[in-house]
């Protein structure tokens, strides 16, 4: 898994003539996965990982910081609470997905502009399952140009995180997309990433699967997110 998926990154990298890869290092299990991947990939020299704190929990950024210096990794702090609070004083009042989607739209912003001036590829952090339910905010994290570990479940980035000795702290913290205080991934989608992984495993290989009220949960999740893993609708003429 490990040694197929550094190869994939290396050919992608080879196939955009980009020079290497910049990608944002949130604290969190994912990212730490995929920065240890597109380190052994392309090397230190030639990857970038941003911190960019939002109003976040000041965990996230000792976490980020934590699996740079193990991994030895070339890293810059972009702090954007100042640009995302002006940018509200400007904006009329929202609830809370609007306030906390405006977050990762921001960091994607920041991942290109790094991307553009040094010729690299941005790279994106999802898994197969939040991918799947649309877990993920469109033109936000979901705005990369590859994405490494969007076929591994959940379950299987924890494995692949203990291979490849990402602190234990943060494979095993509650994960968390900090679009706001208190917020957790599990708590958001109301379902547990054991439970997910155990349907969509099933959903995937076609197997049968018992109806209950987390399955109808995931289906109309699946369903209504099938615009996220799209591109724009076309208005074909001819």
């Amino acid at each position: 898994m490990k040694y197929k998926i550094v190869s994939w990154i290396k050919k992608q990298v080879k196939l955009s003539g980009a020079k290497g890869i910049v990608l944002g290092l949130s604290g969190g299990i994912d990212s730490a996965v995929v920065a240890a991947l597109c380190k052994k990939a392309v090397g230190k020299d030639k990857l970038l990982v941003l911190f960019m704190p939002c109003n976040s929990n000041p965990r996230d950024l000792k976490d980020a910081k934590l699996v740079a210096a193990k991994l030895k990794l070339n890293s810059k702090l972009i702090d954007l609470s100042g640009v995302y609070n002006a940018f509200l004083n400007i904006l009329p009042a929202a609830g809370s997905l609007a306030l906390g989607n405006l977050k990762p739209r921001l960091r994607m912003c920041t991942l290109y502009y790094f991307a553009n001036k040094l010729n690299y590829l941005v790279c994106g952090t999802g898994n197969k399952s939040e991918l799947m339910v649309g877990y993920f905010t469109k033109y936000g994290d979901g705005g990369v140009d590859i994405l490494p570990i969007a076929d591994l479940f959940k379950c299987q980035v924890r494995q692949l995180a203990q291979e490849l000795k990402i602190p234990r702290g943060v494979i095993i913290k509650p994960p968390t997309a900090g679009l706001w205080q208190g917020q957790t991934d599990e708590g958001e989608m109301g379902i547990t990433y054991k439970a997910l992984d155990e349907i969509l495993d099933k959903f995937c290989g076609n197997k049968q699967i018992p109806i209950s009220g987390e399955f109808n949960k995931i289906k109309k999740m699946h369903k209504k997110s099938e615009h996220k893993r799209k591109g724009a609708e076309i208005c074909h003429i001819n």
